[in-house]
Formats: structure tokens, sequence, C-alpha cells
């Protein structure tokens, strides 16, 4: 289950790179056990929640301009790659797999990355426009993390 969840997180990372830290530091906040102790209880502290959704609406924000590189490109992918591992780790220490959680946070980023890629470019294709394919890519990431939150809290 947990390895399951760690795999979500990556996957939300790979289609918003933010919005997997603030899904597990509200779950974190909330009361998803297992960070105490470890380099990762920054997570659980009353003000990071509030940090990482700042950081994801202004992502939000930013991947609807037309200056927004690809995710493929290595910085873009390399930070989802980067916040998937962080999720993973995050959530695979609240059942003492901290290192198998951020390895299935990296193979769901990996997969998040590349199939939310290929299936926004080919709903944008059929919308005749990117905007409609990137708020429908905003309205799964989010409702994958708000799932993460209960599952996690």
């Amino acid at each position: 289950m947990l390895l399951g969840l760690a795999l979500l997180v990556g996957i939300v990372a790979g289609l918003r790179a933010m919005m997997a830290p603030l899904a597990v530091s509200w779950a974190a906040y909330l009361g998803m056990p297992g960070l105490t102790g470890t380099w990762l209880s920054f997570l659980a502290h009353p003000y990071s929640h509030w940090i990482f959704t700042l950081l994801a609406a202004g992502e939000l924000f930013n991947d609807k301009r037309p200056t927004t590189p690809s995710r493929t490109i290595p910085p873009q992918f390399g930070a989802r790659i980067i916040m998937g591992a962080l999720g993973g780790a995050a959530i695979g220490a609240s059942g003492a797999e901290l290192v198998s959680g951020a390895i299935a946070g990296v193979f769901g980023a990996i997969l998040g990355t590349l199939g939310g890629r290929a299936v926004r470019g080919k709903l944008a294709a059929a919308f005749g426009k990117d905007l409609p394919a990137a708020l429908l890519e905003d309205v799964v990431a989010i409702a994958l993390a708000v799932y993460l939150i209960i599952a996690l809290s």
C-alpha cells in the first residue's frame, strides 16, 4: 500500500512538481506518522504546508505561460524526479521503507512526466489549444494530491 502511494506521489510530481511535496507536507501536518526524527521532519513543520501551497499555486499559474519550457528538459525533468523521490521517501518513511519509497517516487515521477506530456499533447490537439488540456491536467494533479492527503493522514 505505501509503495503504491509513493508511486502515486511520484506521478503527481511528474504532472506538477510542487504538488507532490504539498501533498506530503499537508499529510504530515495533519498527522502522517514516520517523519519525526528523520531528515524529512521539515515537511511536518507548521509553516511547510503553507510554503508548498504557495509554490504549487505559483507553478499552476506559471505552467500556463507560453514561455514556460517543456517538462522534459533536464532542469524541469530533474526537479520532478527530485520531488517524486522526496515525496516517495516521506511516504516510505511512515512505514520504515524510506529508500523503497524514494525509488517508487522516482519511477512515478518518470511515468507522470512522460505520460502527462503525452496525454496533454493529445488533449491539446483534440481541443485545438493547450489551455483546456493544461487545466484538465491541473484538476487531475490536484485531485490526486487531495487523495494522497486523505490516504496518508
